[in-house]
């Protein structure tokens, strides 16, 4: 490759880089703005918390459980088709919620939106780590950024809309805006070619990987490290989900005075984001299994912290944050540990099977934390059972459980290119 071809293709890969980041920042609404949402529902219509927490957790489902077939799909045809339709049901989630205001109709079009958002973040994650060998939980960790840090550009703003306009008006406005960014941020989108080839990252060789392996969807799943990967991804995101479901109804349980949560709901996505950037560059250097280690370890304890000393309104705000700067991690690791085991011809489809751990934590932060909460009438109970996991899944990252998969699975697709 001649210098002038190897700096256009640097300089592609972070313009697609920078669109997929773009797109994740407008799609975190539906998941991190949503406690923003559900008050308001609750405030005005009187929704229980249950139905609510089923709402939460639909789209949860929805939106990971599309990805392995979506994946399929960008995989096989690349993803920009594929972005385009996404983004048009993002859109259109939030536009029909607004003129539907029914409980079904919530259950169904933020369901749909769901939809897009899960395809629009596979096919992203997809770009990073197929583009960025080299830099895999850099890239992907950025990604991630706008996805759990998105928010913080928009809730205030939304905060302001919901107090003046709304919430029908506010989603209305909120799903054309989506429809008018992501549309040609979507024809960005695009693999990069089959010859398009760079050294794996030093986490990479840290966790023992050694040549590319490339792993079909079958075979990925016939390896057990895949499983302690899936068990541990459900429990230590079900952390920062419980968070994005119900900051709102715990900043009230822990007496949370109005300029602390103010504070709190920008700072809080801020931290899940550069929990992303900054588990992706930690694990690119030193591992990923030391990493995760490491991160979920303190995730657990910071949880088990908030519930001796949250009464304190600065210990609270200090110790959630804490928990977000730590929490937004598996989003970051989990694309790169798919990428260092199992290859990245199939990175899209075999993340996306991965993915639908998130559903297992929505219910788990959704329905669950609801019901839970509800029966104890307090979110006491919750977030010891999820602290708990998190301290499980250190142990279970630890290098003598998670180990890279033996070669024997590889079945590379001779002379296949990336769309």
């Amino acid at each position: 490759m001649t210098d002038s071809a190897a700096a256009a293709t640097t300089l592609s890969r972070w313009v697609r880089l920078s669109a997929a980041v773009g797109a994740m920042m407008l799609t975190s609404i539906y998941q991190y703005s949503w406690f923003l949402f559900s008050f308001e529902i609750q405030s005005t219509w009187g929704w229980s918390l249950t139905s609510l927490g089923l709402i939460y957790t639909i789209f949860h489902y929805t939106s990971t459980l599309v990805m392995p077939f979506s994946g399929m799909i960008a995989d096989t045809y690349g993803p920009r088709m594929v972005a385009l339709g996404a983004s048009l049901l993002v859109g259109a989630g939030f536009i029909l919620c607004a003129l539907f205001p029914h409980l079904w109709a919530f259950q169904l079009f933020y369901g749909l939106g769901g939809i897009g958002c899960g395809v629009l973040y596979g096919v992203s994650i997809a770009t990073a780590i197929k583009w960025f060998a080299d830099r895999r939980g850099l890239a992907s960790g950025l990604v991630a950024l706008g996805f759990g840090g998105g928010t913080a550009v928009f809730n205030l703003f939304i905060v302001r809309m919901l107090e003046s306009l709304g919430l029908s008006t506010t989603l209305l406005y909120l799903g054309i805006l989506m429809l008018a960014l992501l549309l040609p941020i979507s024809l960005i989108y695009r693999y990069p070619p089959a010859s398009h080839t760079r050294p794996a990252a030093k986490g990479a060789a840290a966790a023992g990987h050694a040549g590319v392996r490339e792993y079909r969807p079958g075979q990925m799943l016939g390896t057990p490290q895949w499983y302690l990967i899936y068990f541990s991804f459900s429990v230590t995101v079900s952390l920062v989900l419980l968070f994005g479901a119900q900051m709102k109804l715990l900043a009230q349980e822990y007496e949370l005075p109005a300029p602390y949560f103010s504070l709190l709901i920008v700072l809080f996505p801020v931290a899940n984001g550069v929990s992303r950037v900054l588990a992706g560059i930690i694990s690119d250097r030193f591992g990923r299994s030391v990493t995760m280690v490491a991160f979920y370890t303190l995730l657990g304890l910071s949880i088990l912290a908030i519930l001796q000393f949250g009464r304190y309104p600065l210990v609270f705000v200090s110790l959630v944050v804490l928990a977000s700067l730590l929490g937004g991690a598996p989003f970051a690791l989990y694309p790169a540990v798919i990428g260092d085991f199992y290859g990245t011809r199939y990175a899209t489809t075999n993340y996306g099977i991965t993915y639908t751990a998130k559903a297992w934590a929505g219910l788990i932060s959704g329905w669950l934390c609801g019901i839970l909460a509800s029966h104890f009438g307090s979110f006491t109970v919750p977030l010891a059972i999820v602290a708990a996991a998190s301290l499980l899944a250190a142990v279970l990252s630890l290098p003598r459980f998670l180990k890279v998969p033996p070669a024997r699975a590889q079945s590379a697709v001779e002379g296949s290119g990336e769309k």
